[in-house]
This record gives structure tokens, sequence and C-alpha cells, in this order.
């Protein structure tokens, strides 16, 4: 049942290389024949986006076609796709550029270097009621967290375990440094407006938090909420897992405003409340779901895993209204055995090798293509 349920677009960011998961940037050629990818910065990653769809039956082929047209690309060139989120085996000391030409691209080299080239997946929840979209942006930041301990998948840089879950958000750069909790859309304009001017941002796209609100005309017309924090989920069972979380999450605040919307239920102020949310982010990024973390409401220390499983209890009874329940069944798989970053650091710490793990990752994502193709034809 998707009567309720809010529409949900996916950025998915992936990295191109040959099966041992060494790196190979192909994303200049691939723009050229398939029109659906765009590039990124570097051209060892390169980007698809799935059109907005409401049910959550329709999402597995909608983020899984692309990928395998991709990959029917790829193999003629003896290349595949990469599980993770960083340069797991490449060489982070250069900067592979995709269009050389590009003015942005040369600001984002020079600033940032390859702390950039990360692959990611962005979740987009239709949101036009401004003071919804605005109180979500403030719940979902003060929780991403959560989200991203859910998803952390990249432990690995250049051939080495970094000590961080998500080394991916570690060494992303927050851009501004400083990015407050909007009040409302009001107060975002004014903010984004002073930080162009100011030189904090060089364009409206260039705030990259770990929320942010979205639209066709930013800051001004607005129509969705873009969680950008997660690391690459190549399962589509875990990914839409986590979405509807986020999702129900979400619709809850609409429900309980005054209660969920930290801006009026946290006993922190608002400058208190994005250093707590940041400070969560990176301790989430450290050690994902073993992290201790801090609650919006009053700063308690609690850990990440009990945070998780008190959301999905609370969480359940509106799953089941909207038909979902079934949809969040794989987090308690992820809390109980481990995120991707988790299992591959303890594989690791066992005597397996990075290059195989990432070989039998590029396994398992074709595998989930051709299960998930099977299914839609015995379906159709």
């Amino acid at each position: 049942m998707s009567d309720g349920l809010l529409l949900k677009g996916f950025e998915v960011e992936l990295f191109t290389g040959r099966p041992d998961g060494s790196n190979v940037g192909v994303a200049s050629d691939v723009v050229k024949e398939l029109t659906d990818f765009v590039t990124e910065p570097d051209r060892r990653n390169l980007e698809y986006i799935t059109a907005p769809i409401r049910p959550y039956e329709a999402l597995p082929e909608a983020l899984l076609a692309p990928r395998r047209r991709l990959r029917e690309w790829l193999v003629n060139r003896g290349l595949t796709l990469l599980p993770g989120s960083t340069l797991s085996l490449g060489d982070s000391s250069r900067f592979e550029r995709s269009d050389p030409g590009n003015t942005y691209h040369d600001l984002i080299e020079s600033s940032y270097g390859t702390r950039v080239v990360t692959a990611s997946i962005h979740i987009n929840l239709g949101i036009s009621e401004p003071d919804w979209l605005f109180a979500a942006v403030r719940l979902v930041r003060c929780e991403a967290a959560l989200l991203l301990a859910l998803s952390a998948s990249s432990p690995f840089l250049d051939g080495q375990l970094t000590g961080h879950h998500s080394q991916r958000w570690h060494q992303f750069p927050l851009t501004p440094v400083k990015v407050p909790l909007f009040r409302d859309h009001a107060h975002y304009i004014h903010w984004v407006e002073q930080r162009l001017a100011d030189g904090q941002m060089r364009n409206e796209r260039h705030l990259w938090t770990s929320v942010r609100p979205n639209g066709p005309r930013r800051p001004y017309d607005l129509n969705r909420l873009e969680l950008r924090i997660c690391d690459l989920i190549t399962d589509p069972a875990q990914l839409l897992a986590i979405t509807a979380l986020l999702e129900l999450r979400v619709l809850q605040l609409r429900e309980s405003t005054d209660r969920l919307d930290p801006l009026h239920a946290s006993q922190l102020g608002r400058d208190e409340l994005a250093a707590l949310a940041d400070n969560n982010d990176a301790a989430a990024a450290h050690s994902s779901l073993d992290a201790t973390l801090h609650h919006w409401r009053d700063g308690r220390a609690i850990d990440c895993r009990s945070w998780i499983a008190e959301l999905i209890d609370q969480l359940t009874p509106l799953a089941e209204r909207f038909g979902i329940n079934g949809v969040l069944a794989p987090l308690t798989q992820i809390l109980d055995t481990g995120n991707q970053a988790m299992r591959w650091s303890h594989a690791v710490n066992g005597g397996s090798h990075i290059s195989a793990l990432l070989h039998q990752g590029t396994l398992e994502m074709e595998a989930q293509e051709q299960i998930n193709l099977e299914l839609n034809g015995t379906l159709g």
C-alpha cells in the first residue's frame, strides 16, 4: 500500500574497476554512450539518478536496471562495478579529472583533492510543505548518524584499513564548516545568500552536509529532503530498509511535530544541536554501530545500536499501518551481524585480503542484479 507514502528518488554514485578491486576510471567514456549516467569530477566514479517513485515494490528495479546497463558496457572492457565508498585499492594521491575543461571541477580539485572522490547513496524524499520540510531537515540532521552507522561501507583506503568504518565521511570536506539548524525557509534563504556572498559557497549546490533541503531552484523553490550522509549500499533490500526508517521517521514527525521537532522538543539550543549532530556524525564515521552518541533531546549518551533499535520499535506500528513492516526487516540483521564495513574489518583482522573481499563484493552485486531481473521476469 503506497497511499500516504512519499515519493522517493536516489542518487547513486559508483566506482568502476577491475574484478580484483582496483580502480579504473572510465566515466568520461561511459557518459558518451549511456545517457542516464553523469560524471563526477574524478573519472573513477560516476552517478545515476532514479525517477521519483512512491511504492517500495517498484524501487529495486529502478535501482538495479541502470547497474545492469552499466555492467554490460563494462564487461566488454574487462571491468566491473566496485563495492565500497572510497578508493579502497586506488591511489588517493592522484586526481583523475573526468572533464579537464570544467571550471567548477578546477575548484573541487584544487580545494579538496581526492577527499571528495567517494561513492555514496543520496536518498531524496518528496516534501513540498515548507514547515514540514524544515522540521524534517532538523530532525534528520540530529539523527543522521544512525543512518550512516547502518550504511557504513568504507573501512579501506589505498589498500589499508583506516580505522574508520566510514572513511568516506571521515575524510569528506563538510562545506561550509558550520551549518546551523535552519529555523524556517526564510532563514535558509538568507543564510545561503550570505554564504554565496562571502564565498563560503561557490554556488547553490555547494552545501555539503549530512542532509539538506533540495528542489528545482535552490534556495527558493524546494520540494524534497536530501539525505547525503549514507555510504554506498549495494544490497537493495538493505537500502530500502534504511530508506523506510528515514521515511517513517519523517511521517511520524508530521503527526507529532511538537514532540519530534528538535527546535521545540530539545533541551538544547540550536547551536548546541548543530554541534551535537556533527559530533555524532564523526563518531558514527569512526565506530558506526559501536559508537556512543548523544541524544538530541537532552544530550545524554546513548549506544548507537540501542538508539536504532528503539526507533525500529517506535516505528513498527506506523510501518504496519502503511504495509511496509517487511521492508524494515533487514535492519535487524544489520544490527545483529554488523554493517558492510564491520564485516570487512573483521575479515581483514582475521587474515583475509582486501582484494579478495572486494572481488567477492563485485560478485554479490552482480548476483543481486540478476536475482531481481529474474524475479521481475517471473512477476511479469
